[in-house]
């Protein structure tokens, strides 16, 4: 199969050479991948080298890249023998270590991914700028407003970038509806309406460490919160109230793991962000993350895992674009549904494009650590039970 790259935007990859020129096919020898965004490719040999650290999350990744025109991956770091055997298994070839110095050390990796736990990113942020790597980190950037600071100096000083991992920003109806606001479809941003609700049960064995080293206002809500400030701009207010599910006080939580925020933006409009991870899904009825936008002109809603993104016309005529036959492939590679595949490739390619272009990228540093801003007031706003301001970093 060879994968067909362009100008941003669609493209569709149809010439089938034989099974074995690329590493991914199914048993009947049709493509994995498909239809898909496309950032431009270079020749392999000038493509970014990705180190990974965190090979759990990391994984998905490792093999996300495959598909990508701008990035490569050339190394693997974690501290489980088990998750480096596994990254070997998948990308011959591949680098691994348990010493994420030795990664760092490493010539060949221009941008440094990272997927490790929550309250290890600022430490492994700033060692990647002092090491004169750019930066990729899974949400949420940071879960203590007060590593905020001392990241902004380490990247200034060093003239690196980062991206922030927001992977529901880049699965296509998200991506699709961000293209129509742009194009001025559903006029300014009046109201927007943004979920993330997942029962946790198997995030809780899977990552034990969430129940004491973090917070779901900073875990779950790092999704709709970031939506909601990519369509409103800078949040003024936020007033937050929650509950612990049956299934969160099963597990131990300490803190509420059913969120609801009404925010307020600084040009005065408002938005409201839910998140339950402790619920009984409906995944017929409602998907697990939803960003319903209502502008002036229009309204639209994307969603997650669906590929389906729903908006009208001038005349009020509903319109439904599914890419479920189109682009699963490409996003779940024939797997679970829910997969990042997909998204990941794009936020990299995306970011390896900007790094080529010069051109600023998004979500950055600042636009990340904003967003970490706004859910330390959720916190606040949760145990005070008061409307709260946001404030500058500490």
């Amino acid at each position: 199969m060879g994968i067909t790259f362009a100008k941003p935007g669609l493209s569709i990859g149809v010439t089938i050479k034989g099974m074995a020129s690329h590493p991914d096919f199914q048993p009947t020898g049709l493509p994995t991948i498909g239809h898909r965004r496309s950032y431009g490719s270079v020749p392999e040999s000038e493509k970014f080298g990705v180190g990974v650290v965190g090979l759990h999350e990391g994984h998905t990744l490792l093999v996300a890249l495959r598909a990508s025109g701008l990035c490569r991956a050339v190394a693997g770091s974690d501290l489980s023998e088990v998750k480096r055997q596994e990254a070997l298994d998948s990308t011959p070839g591949l680098f691994v270590t348990d010493d994420y110095d030795e990664l760092l050390a490493r010539s060949d990796v221009g941008i440094v991914a990272i997927y490790t736990p929550d309250n290890f990113h600022a430490e492994h942020i700033e060692k990647a700028f002092q090491a004169g790597k750019h930066v990729m980190c899974t949400k949420p950037l940071i879960n203590d407003p007060k590593d905020g600071k001392r990241l902004i100096d380490a990247a200034n000083a060093s003239g690196m970038r980062l991206q922030v991992g927001q992977s529901t920003r880049f699965y296509e109806p998200f991506q699709r509806q961000r293209e129509l606001f742009k194009a001025g479809h559903f006029g300014d941003a009046e109201v927007v309406d943004a979920h993330y609700n997942h029962r946790m049960d198997w995030y809780y064995e899977k990552s034990p460490w969430t129940i004491q080293d973090t917070h779901w206002a900073y875990l779950g809500l790092s999704h709709p919160v970031d939506l909601i400030r990519w369509y409103m701009g800078p949040i003024r207010e936020v007033h937050a109230v929650g509950t612990i599910t049956e299934l969160g006080e099963k597990y131990g939580a300490k803190t509420p793991d059913a969120i609801c925020v009404n925010l307020i933006a600084e040009n005065g409009r408002i938005g409201r962000v839910l998140g339950n991870y402790g619920f009984h899904e409906l995944p017929k009825a409602r998907a697990l993350i939803e960003c319903f936008l209502m502008g002036s002109k229009g309204s639209s809603l994307a969603r997650y895992p669906d590929l389906r993104f729903t908006y009208h016309d001038p005349n009020g005529v509903e319109i439904e674009e599914d890419y479920h036959n189109a682009m699963s492939g490409y996003h779940f590679r024939h797997e679970l549904k829910g997969m990042h595949y997909g998204e990941f490739c794009n936020y990299t390619d995306y970011f390896a494009s900007k790094l080529i272009s010069g051109e600023p990228n998004s979500p950055d540093l600042v636009e990340g650590l904003a967003s970490v801003m706004v859910m330390r007031a959720i916190v606040e706003s949760l145990e005070t039970g008061k409307p709260v301001r946001i404030e500058s970093l500490p």
